[in-house]
């Protein structure tokens, strides 16, 4: 799960596993594998490492470090 901000300011947490695709027009727009699309004020990179911290913490091994 993420933390994200919706562009009202209200933050939200996003199952990371249903991004499908993450655009810039010039909006952070992300679009979900059920085809909903989310805009948020978190840029394309910002998402991408939230998303690769998030699986990386799901799959570390237990007992293998970091």
């Amino acid at each position: 799960m993420i933390k994200l901000t919706k562009l009202n300011g209200d933050q939200f947490v996003l199952n990371a596993e249903l991004i499908r695709y993450i655009e810039s027009r010039p909006d952070t727009y992300i679009t979900l594998t059920s085809d909903d699309r989310l805009i948020v004020l978190e840029s394309v990179d910002e998402v991408v490492k939230r998303s690769v911290d998030y699986s990386r913490s799901v799959r570390r091994i237990p007992g293998m470090g970091t």
